[in-house]
């Protein structure tokens, strides 16, 4: 898929921003509030968090809100009912606000819940930067159709998937060798077996480089983050599952790194902080000034990097034979996924429990082929039950 497509002209950029009140949506914010005079929000979408929700929109005075929670709906519409904001509640509000005209949205809802969203978005044509992995793990070649269908653009935001953006040649698929991916290894990458065993869910989210949300933190410690990432190059990239390979690189400075043919190898560093990758899908094909502190290589004392371990993260093993096995495999390991992790979340198993859990989903279903989103959604609510099940059965 090419990615590269067309450029954005307004000189000032509407965005809609679905999940604002996440770590992506905040940090996004963050940049259009540093640079008022060339940005305007037209929509915001939040899940639950009405209070962010709220403060947000008087700071940044969008046309439309929409707040999943129902319950919250009032409270939402009552705070903003001195503004020209419109405000609206439910799934399809969301949905409703991805298919507002804007010429930028940023899908950073988290979960398998960004999919109908996104996939409204890439309908009316737009220009989305993509910081949703689970639209293109659950439903990849329906999610490419669409997007050729109807002369969408797809920006990744993610850190990896941008830093290769930036350095991989499309008029030159051909000489693309391989992709690497760089994983920070998490906070359990020296730990043991044994040791891994008993780590809390405060721990799981204690990540030692980046500022994440929780689920997306519990991903990085299990390194099945990096698993859905190899899921989502392939599709980004149009790359082979065996032409993606993952590199642990403590330090997280080097992002990713694209090898070709004659033997060149380029990557892309900075700093560890998402304001990086998301300041270059807001200001694409230009650049903006994030306001961030400049990398110092001189103060780096060392580089490291290492190939991952099967045995200790399996999850990177499911995900590559998840994207091999094709059509409901990648959905239902999703789904299985975000179940696990939450019951890991909740105290109800432990932290090795979670791949286990996931491969046993796996092992549970036969692989299916999908043509539509209903069918999408249908697979992925068979899963979570099918994982559900599971779960009731499992001791630490």
């Amino acid at each position: 898929m090419d990615v590269t497509a067309r450029s954005i002209t307004n000189t000032r950029r509407t965005v809609t921003i679905l999940g604002s009140t996440g770590s992506v949506g905040c940090s996004t914010i963050d940049l259009i509030e540093r640079n008022p005079e060339d940005y305007k929000v037209e929509a915001l979408t939040a899940s639950r968090n009405f209070e962010l929700l709220i403060d947000q929109a008087r700071r940044l005075h969008p046309r439309f809100v929409a707040i999943g929670d129902e319950t919250r709906y009032k409270a939402v519409k009552d705070a903003l009912s001195d503004t020209t904001t419109e405000v609206a509640c439910g799934r399809d509000a969301i949905i409703d606000a991805a298919a507002r005209p804007s010429d930028l949205v940023i899908a950073a809802i988290v979960g398998a819940a960004g999919l109908a969203p996104t996939l409204a978005a890439v309908n009316r044509g737009a220009t989305i930067g993509l910081a949703n992995k689970e639209c293109l793990v659950c439903a990849g070649d329906l999610m490419v159709d669409a997007i050729e269908r109807n002369g969408a653009v797809l920006l990744p935001v993610d850190s990896e998937h941008n830093a290769i953006f930036q350095v991989f040649n499309v008029d030159q698929r051909m000489a693309v060798d391989h992709l690497t991916l760089t994983a920070s290894g998490g906070p359990f990458r020296t730990f043991t077996t044994e040791q891994m065993r008993g780590v809390t869910p405060a721990q799981a989210i204690a990540h030692p480089n980046w500022d994440m949300g929780v689920k997306i933190s519990v991903d990085s410690a299990t390194m099945m983050n990096k698993g859905l990432e190899v899921i989502e190059a392939h599709y980004l990239f149009d790359m082979p599952e065996e032409k993606i390979k993952v590199l642990v690189h403590p330090e997280s400075v080097v992002h990713s790194l694209v090898a070709y043919v004659d033997g060149s190898v380029l990557a892309q560093l900075g700093t560890p902080d998402m304001r990086t990758p998301i300041a270059y899908t807001l200001a694409w094909p230009g650049r903006m000034n994030a306001a961030l502190v400049p990398l110092d290589l001189a103060t780096l004392s060392k580089l490291t990097f290492e190939a991952p371990d099967p045995e200790r993260f399996p999850a990177l093993r499911l995900a590559r034979e998840a994207l091999l096995a094709g059509g409901d495999a990648p959905t239902t390991l999703n789904a299985a996924n975000e179940i696990a992790v939450e019951a890991f979340l909740a105290g109800r198993v432990g932290f090795l429990k979670i791949a286990e859990i996931v491969e046993k989903t796996l092992n549970k279903r036969p692989t299916q082929s999908m043509s539509s989103l209903d069918e999408v959604v249908e697979f992925d609510a068979a899963a979570r039950q099918e994982a559900r099940s599971i779960l009731n059965t499992v001791r630490n």
